[in-house]
C-alpha cells in the first residue's frame, strides 16, 4: 500500500515520529509540495495525507487510484468534497486535537492587548527602566480583565474552551453560535449577534470557514462594536473583512485586534493589516504546540487505520 504525505513540515518539522504511519505501508514524505507537483508526487498512490496542500477536482479526477484522503487539520476545505464523493473517495478529518492549545492562545493574544508585556519588555532593554525617575512606568493603559465582557462567536469545542477560561478571568461571557447548539455551555448568556457585538469589550471568533461565515465581521458588523473593544480571530481568515478591520482599527473604530489567521497565508507584503498599529499577527500557530501536533499526528494515524480495516472515522466526504 502507498502512502504519500504531500506537506509534512508544519505538523512534524523533525520532533515527532512518522513510524507507526510507516508501518502501514510504503510511505513518501514530503515536507512541502507546490501546486504545480501535487499530482506528480500524488499519482500511484491509494492514501494521500494533506495538510494545506490543494486537492482540487481536476487533480482528484486525474488519481484514479485515490481512495482515501487523510486532512491532517480539522479545516477540510483544501479538499474538493465533490469530486472526492464522486470518486467514492473518503475523506477524513482530525476533529479535537487543538482545542486547549487555541483556547489558551486566545488569552496570549488578549493578554498581550490588555498588558503590552512584549512593548513593555522591549523598553526596558533599550534602557527606559533605568533612565527612569520612577521604580515603574506603563506606556500604554493597562486593563483588568475581570469584570468585562467576552462574546464567543461559534460554541463548538474551542469556543466553550475559551468560555471556560474566559469566567476563570472573572469575565462574564456571552455566546451566539451560526446554528444554535442544543444548550449553552455552563456560564453562557446566549445573545445573538448584534447583541453580543455591542455589548462585548472582546469578541473572539469560533466558526468554520464557510459560505455563510465567509465576510462575517464586514464593515457593519465592526461598526456594532465599542471603540475600546478587541476582537480575537483564531478560526479562518476569511471570516474577518481584512479591508474593513484595517481602516477600523485606523480610525480608532475598535481598540485592537488579535489574529492568528489570515484570508492568505503567508499573507503578501501589500496586506492591509500589515503595520497597523494595535494589531497583534501570528503565522498561525495558535494549534502547533508540540502536545497539540502529537494528538494530531496520532489521530490522523488512527484514520489511515481505520480505513485500512474498512472502518473509516472522523469521515468528512
Amino acid at each position: 500500500m502507498r502512502i504519500v504525505v504531500l506537506d509534512a513540515y508544519a505538523l512534524n518539522p523533525g520532533d515527532l515520529s512518522w513510524g507507526r504511519l510507516q508501518k502501514l505501508g510504503r510511505c513518501r514524505i514530503y515536507d512541502r509540495t507546490p501546486a504545480e507537483s501535487t499530482l506528480q508526487r500524488a499519482r500511484g498512490a491509494p492514501l494521500v495525507l494533506t495538510n494545506k496542500t490543494a486537492l482540487p477536482r481536476p487533480v482528484i479526477e486525474a488519481l484514479p487510484e485515490l481512495r482515501y484522503i487523510g486532512v491532517l487539520a480539522t479545516g477540510y476545505n483544501i479538499v474538493d468534497l465533490e469530486a472526492a464523493r464522486a470518486g467514492g473517495i473518503v475523506v477524513t478529518n482530525v476533529p479535537t486535537y487543538g482545542t486547549q492549545s487555541v483556547a489558551q492562545f486566545v488569552f496570549a493574544h488578549l493578554l498581550e492587548l490588555a498588558h503590552h508585556v512584549g512593548a513593555h519588555s522591549r523598553t526596558v532593554h533599550e534602557g527606559k527602566w533605568t533612565r527612569s525617575a520612577d521604580f515603574c512606568y506603563w506606556d500604554y493603559p493597562l486593563i483588568e480583565l475581570d469584570g468585562l465582557t467576552m462574546g464567543i462567536v461559534g460554541l463548538g469545542r474551542i469556543g466553550r474552551a475559551v468560555a471556560g477560561l474566559a469566567r476563570a478571568f472573572g469575565m462574564r461571557v456571552l455566546g451566539c453560535d451560526v446554528a444554535p447548539p442544543g444548550e449553552m455551555p455552563e456560564g453562557v448568556e446566549p445573545a445573538d449577534l448584534e447583541a453580543l457585538l455591542s455589548q462585548s469589550d472582546v469578541v473572539t471568533l469560533h466558526v468554520p470557514l464557510t459560505p455563510e461565515t465567509e465576510g462575517l465581521m464586514n464593515e457593519a458588523r465592526l461598526s456594532q462594536m465599542k471603540p475600546t473593544a478587541f476582537l480575537i480571530n483564531t478560526s479562518r481568515g476569511p471570516v474577518v473583512d481584512e479591508a474593513a478591520l484595517a481602516a477600523a482599527l485606523k480610525q480608532g473604530r475598535i481598540a485592537g485586534a488579535g489574529l492568528d489567521v489570515l484570508s492568505e497565508e503567508p499573507p503578501p507584503a501589500g496586506h492591509p493589516l500589515l503595520g497597523v498599529k494595535n494589531c497583534l499577527i501570528t503565522p498561525h500557530v495558535a494549534w502547533a504546540t508540540r502536545a497539540a501536533r502529537g494528538r494530531l499526528l496520532d489521530t490522523a494515524i488512527e484514520n489511515v487505520e481505520a480505513f485500512l480495516r474498512g472502518d473509516p472515522q472522523n469521515v468528512v466526504s
